[in-house]
């Protein structure tokens, strides 16, 4: 059922009516059960614009000693720092927290055999596909497990959040792998921005089936830029079922799709310095304009944060090895290697960080070397030269022209999804 259906799509939800809903959230569960052992799930401080940091603060507020964990669904990520936790959840003692590790503390609830996963992914792929989840989630038990995010288009789920926050945020390896290479053999292009999709519909399928048990409450956000640099909240929703999601990613369509009249030849995306310090990450720069940019055009990323290329020793070590240079050229390199072969969320990784050749990426960052990026398969860029010709002081969000030169700039990929109209066409089977 939705506990919570706001939507500001000509306006925004400003802090206070943020924490009047939350509040109300939380009375209307209280009247439903008792609230003494409460988890809550959280992403981690690459989604800080997700508000999730002021909803979980909100409702520590709210809940005191019924919140015993906060577990950040980091995925494959690097654990948060002290310094990141302290300042995306002010308030929230650092001794509730807790680091997922997604190889020792995972626990296997069932498996989607092969015939429905060649179903759901349209034959591109028939293994089976594990749901695991941290043990924490099924071995503790909780009165309330309450999962936060930001639903915004995303390259592997279409949309980000719901059960992905789950089955991915606090998966297991062979969980994570394999749902992120049905993304990448069913095609970014043509998933991203789509509320139904194969991922997705594997990922719902999953906790339909074995995760109904759990005291799961979904609080989803829709967030979307401001086009001055910052953001503005336009939806929050609360429910225990699909609606939930349903409704916010609808809502995401609207306010996170920026649909072009025309391709742009030239694309500047900014890395905030803080949110983006790896190419894992920060490929979203990447992920969400590749439907604008016109053949033959090129993306200039700056990336003052940018020291590594992925959020795990093992994933770094095979960027690094292979790089970003397309799909046949990785399947290829499955085939031969059995290291990327086990780590198929770094192969589709890969793949969707090339740009098949279709246009150019100049890589600017603020912390890695000429060679380092080059090896990889990008243009290398130096930061300060590129900042001084493309200063994000003087730019400001969508067209801009610069000495006679017309290019698109996005302040903040992961706000949206940035399309040329002709080739984003809602399907959401």
């Amino acid at each position: 059922m939705l506990y919570c259906d706001e939507e500001r799509l000509e306006g925004k939800i400003t802090a206070e009516q943020l924490d009047a809903v939350i509040e109300q959230v939380v009375n209307a569960i209280s009247q439903e059960r008792t609230l003494k052992k409460v988890l809550i799930i959280p992403p981690d401080f690459t989604r800080f614009h997700s508000r999730a940091g002021e909803i979980t603060s909100r409702l520590y507020h709210l809940l005191g000693d019924a919140v015993t964990m906060v577990l950040p669904a980091l995925g494959t990520h690097y654990g948060m720092t002290d310094e990141e936790k302290a300042t995306m959840f002010k308030g929230v003692p650092l001794s509730l927290f807790h680091n997922h590790d997604y190889v020792h503390e995972v626990v296997e609830l069932g498996r989607i055999r092969g015939k429905e996963v060649s179903e759901i992914s349209h034959g591109m792929v028939d293994f089976d596909w594990p749901v695991q989840v941290s043990r924490i989630l099924v071995e503790e038990d909780w009165d309330l497990i309450i999962s936060i995010g930001q639903v915004v288009p995303h390259e592997v789920a279409g949309m980000a959040n719901y059960t992905k926050n789950i089955l991915v945020g606090t998966g297991g390896k062979e969980c994570i792998d394999k749902s992120h290479f049905v993304g990448a053999m069913c095609g970014m292009e043509n998933i991203m921005g789509q509320i139904h999709n194969p991922v997705r519909n594997l990922l719902n399928l999953g906790s339909d089936r074995f995760l109904s048990h759990l005291p799961l409450l979904y609080i989803q956000t829709v967030v979307a830029p401001d086009m001055k640099g910052g953001t503005v909240l336009k939806g929050i929703f609360a429910g225990d079922d699909v609606a939930c999601y349903e409704k916010a990613a609808a809502l995401a369509q609207k306010a996170n799709v920026f649909l072009l009249d025309r391709c742009p030849s030239k694309v500047v995306v900014l890395l905030d310095g803080d949110e983006y310090k790896s190419t894992w990450v920060g490929n979203k720069s990447i992920y969400r304009s590749r439907l604008a940019i016109a053949d033959g055009g090129e993306l200039i990323i700056l990336a003052p944060g940018l020291h590594t290329f992925g959020e795990n020793p093992t994933a770094d070590s095979l960027i690094r090895q292979y790089g970003y240079k397309g799909t046949s050229y990785v399947i290829d390199c499955i085939n031969k290697d059995p290291k990327l072969a086990e780590n198929l969320n770094v192969a589709s990784h890969l793949i969707h960080g090339s740009a098949e050749g279709r246009f150019t990426i100049t890589y600017c960052p603020g912390k890695l070397t000429k060679e380092e990026i080059e090896h990889v398969g990008f243009k290398y860029g130096d930061f300060k030269e590129y900042m001084k010709l493309y200063d994000p002081k003087k730019l400001k969000d969508g067209w801009n022209e610069l000495d006679g030169e017309e290019i698109f700039y996005i302040s903040n990929p992961g706000l949206g999804l940035w399309a040329f109209e002709e080739k984003f066409k809602v399907t959401n089977n």
